[in-house]
């Protein structure tokens, strides 16, 4: 269990000022124009040593992504992108940070920026996070007040802006590309790589977009040390992470906690347990609901990690752990977000844009037992060739949440067409 001194989120439940006082009493912007004086390659290589993983899903290393950008400026500007379209159904760390500890973002900003030899930072926000965004952009008027953003931040003599672009409340401009095409005023559209956005991001310039509670925490990590970060959690699944607990739990919340922590011990501890106690869960989806859900078998001793779910052929993603105890029906929360990913999907990909309303009209008849038992493995099938067959990540996270359901949940459907082929016989006797 992580230790209050290692908590990195001190401010996670508003209970404090959110303010610039607020804020320094926290400890942030203390002393920054030191964490910049040590240079980008000193910034990059201590993230690097760090093994911060990205917190929006894809966990890639941080400080390598961070060293993607060009050492040596060819005349085009460079560009920090945060992305803050927090759209991922369960999901709700971001807002969090967002509305009551922004500064903490903000110097994260700078000093991200600052290492990818970025001028300028756009933070991208989800546009239904309305206070949110209003919070932020108080944050950075103060900062702006106080010369910690602008000219000269920090008196570092690195001059650094900062501006905040409200999105439209797309999910697919949560995909880093898609968000690129967002901001420079177009349909929020993936786009193929190569070219990488470190490479020809935004306006066509080097670009890094990193979600924001890893961008967050960087200053953090600087401050303390590289040994202290890798010293929570597991190797390579290092640091702190802020899990949203929601569902069938007793206390739904958020709560920041050391990577590789069980799942059944982050739900007792945190959230009052599984209603009904632990004997009465069905299935867990640990990361958001892109992720394939785990059985209470699994749950009992899974380890909450990058790739310790990844071993369970599922994932951390988001951390948002969505818990369903018995009286769920398994099979139709899955075609509800059979059905969520085919309304969002953006229809440039054709395995996506036919795949995602082809599965969900097939899991509606599996919800009412209205289908034949090979089906199932057609939509297996299916689900295999939407997944790994687009240009963004939408078709896996419409295919994963099927595919677990068909690994863990089988005898559940099969049930539901039998008992349906036998009302449908006595009917007929």
């Amino acid at each position: 269990m992580l230790r209050d001194e290692d908590r990195v989120f001190k401010n996670l439940y508003g209970v404090e000022d959110w303010r610039l006082a607020g804020a320094r009493s926290r400890g942030h912007w203390d002393n920054t124009k030191d964490l910049l004086a040590r240079g980008r390659d000193a910034i990059i290589d201590e993230i690097k040593k760090s093994d911060l993983r990205g917190r929006g899903g894809a966990g890639f290393p941080t400080g390598l992504k961070w060293s993607f950008m060009p050492k040596q400026s060819d005349g085009r500007p460079a560009y920090l992108v945060v992305n803050a379209d927090e759209s991922e159904p369960g999901t709700c760390k971001d807002r969090e940070i967002l509305r009551f500890d922004p500064h903490m973002l903000l110097e994260g900003c700078l000093v991200a920026g600052f290492a990818m030899g970025a001028n300028a930072c756009y933070i991208y926000i989800r546009g239904e996070f309305y206070n949110e965004a209003a919070n932020i952009q108080v944050a950075i008027d103060e900062a702006y007040e106080a010369g910690l953003i602008g000219k000269n931040a920090c008196g570092s003599g690195w001059d650094y802006d900062i501006r905040l672009h409200r999105g439209a409340g797309a999910y697919i401009c949560g995909e880093e590309t898609a968000l690129l095409e967002s901001l420079e005023g177009k349909k929020g559209q993936p786009r193929l790589k190569p070219p990488f956005p470190a490479a020809v991001g935004l306006y066509g310039c080097p670009t890094t977009i990193n979600n924001v509670e890893t961008i967050a925490v960087a200053p953090t990590i600087l401050r303390r040390g590289a040994a202290w970060w890798s010293g929570i959690g597991r190797p390579k699944n290092t640091g702190t992470k802020v899990f949203c607990i929601s569902g069938h739990v007793n206390k739904p919340c958020n709560v920041e906690e050391e990577m590789g922590i069980p799942l059944r011990e982050l739900i007792e501890k945190h959230a009052g347990g599984v209603r009904g106690g632990w004997d009465n869960l069905l299935a867990v989806i640990p990361g958001g609901s892109s992720v394939p859900l785990l059985p209470k078998s699994i749950c009992d001793t899974v380890l909450m990690d990058f790739d310790s779910l990844r071993e369970v052929k599922s994932g951390l993603g988001t951390a948002g752990v969505i818990v369903m105890d018995k009286s769920t029906d398994v099979v139709a929360a899955i075609a509800r977000l059979a059905h969520f990913y085919m309304h969002e999907s953006c229809g440039q990909c054709t395995p996506c844009r036919e795949g995602t309303g082809w599965m969900w009209r097939v899991m509606e008849r599996l919800v009412r037992g209205n289908a034949r038992v090979e089906e199932i493995d057609l939509l297996l099938d299916v689900a295999g060739q939407v997944e790994g067959h687009t240009i963004c990540a939408l078709g896996d996270a419409a295919a994963w949440p099927i595919q677990g359901l068909i690994r863990h949940f089988r005898p559940e459907i099969e049930r539901r067409i039998r008992a349906r082929d036998d009302r449908t016989a006595a009917a007929a006797e």
